[in-house]
C-alpha cells in the first residue's frame, strides 16, 4: 500500500501533525491519517485529530478524511458513538485498505456512518474522489 509521503501529491502539503499514535497530513480541505501499527485508536486520539484539522482549515470549510490504513490497527468500538455524534465536523470520509483489520473497522464504521463511508483500495484515487466532492461542495455554497 501506498503511504502518503511517497506519492506526488504530497508536494500539496499544508501540515503535518505527528502524534504517539499516528501522523495525520493536511492538505487544502483535506487530511489524510496514517495511524501507527498496533495503536488502540480512542476518541481522545480522534478529537486531537479533529481539533487539529479546525485549526489548520478554520471552521466553515468542508473536510474532507482519509483513513490511509497502512497499518493494523485497533478502534475502541464503544468510541464510534462519540465519532458518530462528531460526524458533522467531517464533510466526506473514506477508507483506504487491504489489512484484515480495515475490513473490520470499516464494517463497525458503517454502522454507524450508513452510507456516508467510501472505500478505496488506492489512496490517490482516493484523493481524486475526496478533492472532487470539496471541490463541488464548495461551488455549491458559493
Amino acid at each position: 500500500m501506498k503511504r502518503v509521503k511517497s506519492i506526488p501529491f504530497f508536494k500539496n502539503i499544508k501540515e503535518i501533525r505527528e502524534y504517539q499514535f499516528g501522523t495525520f497530513y493536511f492538505f487544502d480541505g483535506l487530511v489524510i491519517s496514517e495511524i501507527n501499527e498496533g495503536v488502540t485508536f480512542g476518541w481522545e486520539m480522534g478529537k486531537k485529530a479533529i481539533d487539529a484539522a479546525h485549526d489548520v482549515f478554520g471552521e466553515d470549510l468542508p473536510i474532507a478524511y482519509i483513513s490511509n490504513r497502512v497499518n493494523d490497527y485497533f478502534v475502541v468500538p464503544k468510541d464510534w458513538v462519540k465519532f458518530y455524534t462528531n460526524r458533522n465536523r467531517l464533510s466526506f470520509y473514506s477508507v483506504v485498505g487491504n489489512t484484515k483489520g480495515s475490513f473490520a473497522s470499516l464494517v463497525m464504521e458503517r454502522m454507524f456512518f450508513k452510507t456516508s463511508i467510501k472505500q478505496f483500495t488506492d489512496l490517490e484515487e482516493a484523493i481524486r474522489w475526496s478533492l472532487a466532492k470539496i471541490e463541488k461542495k464548495r461551488e455549491l455554497a458559493d
